[in-house]
């Protein structure tokens, strides 16, 4: 059974996107879901397994992350409440999981069975049509941010790479004005940078007018110089 906070939750999660609190609620029993909670630093999936679930985060937060076979950590996304993961991966023939998924607070999950969503139900509920066009809208949207990602490994300079995740960051939230979900360790991985390295950088351009930030949230203050500063590459 789900609190009103949970349901609250849910209804924020793109995968409910234009659906009613009523309809919700006629919803979850066909959807067959299940709660599952995790404390701090549990890990939910690992590389290599089989995901046959929709993950929904209702409370905490989640570390998406790849290690290569040097064993070293790449950030792919930190998640908070209403978050979706493993929804690209239940999508493929195999389901094989390419992240590893852990808790960095203790975490309440709401799993769906992928069948529920991708094959709809005995009933024909017409809601179902919806979630499947809220599923094809984030494929792209995930698609949209693992490009962005290859981008970033693309680049090489500090500034190029800090430039490309704030541009992306203001438009895919449509202002620029921001808050993103990483914190400075979290965001150095993101990059695959060095933390000291990328604050004397993001420093120097507050200074230079070209931003403004406090904690987590980011102001774009001179756009054209940023895109500028992507065709003349910055020396540090």
């Amino acid at each position: 059974m789900l609190t009103e906070l949970q349901h609250k939750v849910l209804l924020q999660s793109a995968l409910f996107r234009k659906i009613t609190q009523a309809e919700l609620i006629n919803i979850l029993p066909c959807l067959k879901i299940t709660l599952k909670t995790y404390e701090m630093n549990d890990i939910i999936l690992t590389q290599g397994t089989i995901v046959n679930y929709i993950y929904i985060i209702l409370e905490g937060q989640v570390e998406i992350s790849k290690e290569n076979f040097a064993g070293q950590k790449s950030i792919v996304s930190i998640l908070s409440p209403s978050s979706l993961f493993g929804e690209g991966v239940v999508c493929t023939k195999e389901r094989i999981s390419p992240i590893l998924a852990t808790t960095l607070t203790p975490v309440t999950l709401l799993l769906i069975p992928y069948e529920r969503i991708i094959g709809g139900c005995e009933h024909g509920c017409a809601f179902h049509h919806s979630l499947i066009h809220n599923m094809m809208l984030l494929l792209g949207e995930k698609n949209y941010h693992l490009n962005i990602k290859m981008d970033l490994l693309l680049l090489k300079g500090m500034r190029e790479k800090l430039v490309t995740y704030l541009l992306s960051e203001s438009q895919f939230q449509g202002s620029d004005s921001f808050t993103i979900n990483l914190n400075r360790n979290q965001l150095a991985h993101y990059l695959n940078v060095s933390r000291p390295s990328m604050c004397r950088e993001l420093g120097r351009m507050k200074n230079e007018g070209l931003i403004d930030y406090y904690q987590n949230s980011f102001k774009i203050l001179n756009q054209k110089k940023l895109y500028e500063a992507l065709i003349t590459p910055h020396k540090a």
